[in-house]
């Protein structure tokens, strides 16, 4: 039905490719025909069978805060390119293909913001910035959004949506993990709450290094969440890996997230949580 698609993309530019660009589209899921206007309605989820679009930034700013609530911060720091690194283009280049293609400087974007009235430091990752891949900018502005909460005495929500630490800056991505979980146990041993959203895909670096850490750790239906990617597992342990490896689903059942919300509850499930951390 490539008919009900148009050829040409007229949507926000940090929404992921899964995202329609026509008037319909059909779900990858269950193959029903849905209406844009009526995915918008039911936040990005298929009405019939609750499959989860990804979706950007600017949609997880909307459904999660209070309406013009979110007032952006660190946006001017960039990254540099410390390794002169080069593959088949060079990691200027694709920086800056990002930054045109999304209207991201980086694949974090922080501020602070307002859920149901109650003052939070938030953190929203773009998967369209390569991958949503964690360097050496993003883990600083995790670590001066997660200051802002411990210097404001505010919860911190981060939206996380990420492939891994970023190879095109090697072990300066992976040292990022030093920093992160640092301000983490600052906010810890402050009693401030830190609460994270995974959705699809959370992987790699940037699972290790604030994804699992939350006082709470929320799940998207169906995200895949994990280090390794389900086929490198299979290959290393050569086995047959379980029905929904690594999906939000299997890993609520073993413990290693808190609850799975639907995207529609998420905003009430947040306050809900924020009340009961702050009386």
């Amino acid at each position: 039905m490539v008919w009900f698609l148009r050829s040409k993309n007229n949507i926000e530019a940090d929404k992921p490719k899964e995202m329609p660009d026509g008037l319909w589209t059909k779900c990858p899921s269950c193959s029903e025909i849905i209406f844009k206007k009526q995915l918008e309605e039911n936040f990005f989820t298929c009405p019939k069978c609750n499959h989860h679009y990804r979706i950007g930034v600017t949609e997880y700013i909307n459904i999660i805060l209070d309406e013009n609530s979110f007032q952006e911060m660190f946006s001017n720091i960039t990254s540099t390119d410390p390794l002169n690194f080069v593959d088949s283009k060079s990691y200027i280049d694709r920086i800056e293909q990002a930054r045109q293609s999304t209207g991201f400087n980086e694949a974090l974007i922080t501020g602070t913001g307002a859920i149901g009235g109650i003052q939070v430091a938030a953190g929203f990752m773009c998967f369209a910035f390569i991958g949503g891949s964690m360097g050496s900018v993003v883990g600083e502005k995790f670590y001066r959004i997660a200051k802002v909460s411990l210097e404001r005495d505010i919860p911190l929500i981060v939206v996380c949506s990420s492939g891994g630490a970023r190879m095109q800056e090697a072990a300066l991505s992976l040292m990022q993990m030093a920093k992160t979980s640092a301000i983490l146990t600052e906010l810890a041993d402050a009693k401030i709450p830190y609460i994270t959203i995974l959705t699809d895909p959370t992987t790699g670096g940037v699972t290790a290094s604030y994804g699992m850490l939350g006082d709470i750790t929320i799940a998207e239906p169906g995200a895949l969440i994990g280090f390794a990617g389900p086929r490198v597992i299979e290959q290393t342990i050569k086995k047959k890996l379980p029905p929904n490896f690594q999906r939000a689903e299997f890993l609520l059942e073993k413990g290693f997230v808190d609850i799975v919300v639907p995207r529609k509850e998420l905003k009430t499930t947040l306050i809900k949580l924020l009340q009961w951390f702050l009386n």
